[in-house]
């Protein structure tokens, strides 16, 4: 016969050691980095005012609630404060989530902090339903005491259940750190991809967006907001507010050439503030920087964790810099070194139209060839007239949607980079931002894989890549826009971040200062 009182009151104790466990941590997390807690509130809408107050106000509850879940007398009111807190996060992250907005949910501190999503809702509300359990069953009885319970254990038993603790602490750290390794893997492969050239079927070597450093010109300057050295919260769109191109120079306090090129920064922010508005974006901590820059007079100097801001704009070392217009869209490849940097200064002062360096080998302004496209394909020229077969076997041409600017997407369904931004780019077919060009998939699966994908835009077949190859699409995912005349508008955009670039999907990230 099933003892539905004794699995009761397992349930409850181990929801309230659970619970008690998790809260305890994240209140410790997140005192012990006040700044990242402060700028996670304001990434989900907290009003500047009152962040720093809550920021601390939010651990000390957390903490409250884990330690009133441990003793039998104060456990249910333990239970209704988790269950208080976590709907409260429920709400904020559903909310932000509707409004297509992924705040960095700092939920664990600096020990782990991402931003918000369907996994971090779904976790929250698995979290509430044990302390819904909680509240419902423990009112009068909320299970036997943690602490008699550890007090009734022999000594062998105690020496086990920490052994046992310890294996599972271990066996966490192993996998957060195999994580690691995978993702620094992956991000490592994704850059020597960037650097290997591909023939096309001519026998020539065709470049890649991901091979020239930064964005495609002209796409749309992912947002940031940081905590900058003198206290202050920056944000780009506060760095655009004066209409004068941004450059963000990024650099580290331990990089040598970032420092020997600090000087010349501080007096290009006085004696060119009148044209351009120069910013630096440095890892580290406020420690740190101030004492490599305190003696260069430089202001505007704004901190990221690791290297967030930095990867997002694909500047992959230091010292790097890209400009952006005062529209918000990118302005320049990212200059990676000192003398690359003095000359987008010396570009951005003049006026000179930014082109990647490759792109300016290849011949004087009007007749260049875009080292991105196909050979025969130049920026501002018509776009290859294809025919191709859509999921019903019925042949279209491309002209036939060109009528509109358009996005042509060039799809793997076996590549792994496409799977990724599958997720992302349903959601924006299904709910396109204002003048968001219409979108065209082509596709080297079949119709059964093109179905799959779930999108409302049209799917084309290419299984032998010729439309790549007549763009000059050396891989996937990479786009293209297509003007209403039918003509070249854009570069090829290489990788997830740039296709929804040019896709007009910003990427608004809520980034906390390091430690001060």
């Amino acid at each position: 016969m099933i003892d539905w009182a004794a699995i009761t009151a397992v349930g409850l104790v181990s929801a309230r050691l659970l619970l008690s466990v998790i809260f305890l941590v994240a209140a410790g997390a997140k005192l012990a980095d006040p700044a990242g807690g402060r700028q996670a509130l304001i990434g989900f809408g907290v009003p500047h005012g009152i962040a720093p107050a809550l920021a601390i106000a939010l651990p000390l509850t957390e903490l409250a609630v884990a330690l009133a879940l441990i003793p039998v007398s104060s456990a249910w009111f333990g239970a209704v404060g988790a269950l208080s807190l976590l709907l409260l996060f429920v709400v904020a992250i559903g909310v932000n989530l509707a409004f297509g907005r992924t705040p960095d949910c700092h939920c664990f501190g600096q020990l782990h902090s991402a931003p918000a999503g369907g996994s971090t809702l779904m976790r929250n509300a698995v979290m509430a339903l044990a302390a819904g359990f909680l509240v419902w069953q423990g009112r009068l009885d909320p299970g036997p005491s943690l602490v008699s319970w550890f007090g009734d254990l022999t000594t062998s038993e105690r020496v086990a259940l920490a052994g046992g603790l310890l294996g599972l602490t271990l066996l966490a750290g192993q996998a957060a750190l195999l994580l690691q390794i995978l993702r620094q893997q992956g991000r490592i492969l994704l850059r020597l991809d960037a650097l290997d050239p591909r023939p096309n079927s001519g026998g020539t070597a065709i470049q890649s967006q991901a091979a020239i450093a930064g964005l495609p010109l002209g796409s749309a300057a992912p947002g940031f907001r940081l905590d900058a050295l003198d206290g202050e919260s920056m944000t780009l769109e506060g760095l655009l507010a004066s209409t004068k191109p941004v450059l963000l120079l990024f650099t580290n306090p331990n990089c040598g050439p970032c420092q020997a090129l600090l000087p010349e920064v501080g007096r290009w922010q006085r004696e060119h503030s009148a044209k351009l508005t120069i910013a630096l974006v440095s890892e580290g901590n406020a420690a740190d920087n101030r004492a490599k820059i305190v003696d260069e007079g430089l202001s505007r100097v704004l901190l990221q964790r690791k290297r967030e801001v930095a990867e997002i704009y694909q500047a992959w070392g230091t010292p790097a810099a890209v400009v952006i217009r005062p529209d918000g869209t990118i302005g320049s490849p990212a200059a990676q070194g000192a003398d690359a940097i003095r000359a987008l200064v010396e570009q951005t002062l003049r006026g000179t139209p930014m082109l990647p360096m490759a792109a300016a080998a290849n011949g004087p302004t009007g007749t260049r060839h875009n080292a991105t496209l196909g050979s025969a394909v130049k920026l501002g020229g018509p776009a290859p007239q294809l025919e191709l077969r859509d999921l019903n076997g019925k042949t279209i041409g491309l002209a036939a949607f060109q009528r509109q600017k358009t996005l042509i997407l060039f799809w793997n369904p076996q590549c792994g980079f496409c799977r990724q931004m599958l997720s992302d780019l349903q959601d924006w077919d299904a709910d396109p931002p204002p003048q968001a060009p219409a979108l065209v998939v082509v596709s080297t699966g079949t119709a059964e894989d093109g179905r799959a994908m779930g999108l409302r835009s049209p799917v084309l077949l290419d299984p032998s890549q010729k439309a790549g190859t007549a763009f000059g699409a050396a891989g996937t995912p990479m786009a293209v826009l297509i003007d209403e005349g039918g003509q070249i508008a854009s570069e090829i955009a290489a990788g997830a971040q740039a296709v929804f670039g040019l896709a007009g999907k910003r990427h608004d990230l809520a980034i906390a200062a390091s430690n001060s």
